[in-house]
């Protein structure tokens, strides 16, 4: 038989951590801002006028590099002379 007074003692947690009250909390202040943008219109306080121009700075192209004349080609040679 086995001597039942070796064995180690099984420990049973009957609490539960803290981490459902910070679940809690937090849920309530998500609604409440929810509940509040919604009551509110979406807008806030202080946000009544809104500038909505966009003034973007003048942009000019960049000049063209100067660039060599241009060589004269030579005419292409004539055709030879074919003997009547």
């Amino acid at each position: 038989m086995s001597d039942r007074n070796n064995e180690k003692p099984i420990i049973v947690q009957t609490t539960s951590g803290g981490g459902g009250w910070a679940a809690a909390i937090l849920t309530a202040v998500i609604l409440a801002g929810v509940a509040f943008y919604l009551v509110s219109g979406g807008k806030m306080p202080g946000s009544d006028t809104v500038n909505v121009n966009i003034e973007a700075p003048k942009v000019e192209a960049p000049a063209a590099p100067e660039t060599p004349a241009a060589k004269e080609v030579p005419a292409a040679p004539a055709a030879p002379a074919t003997n009547p």
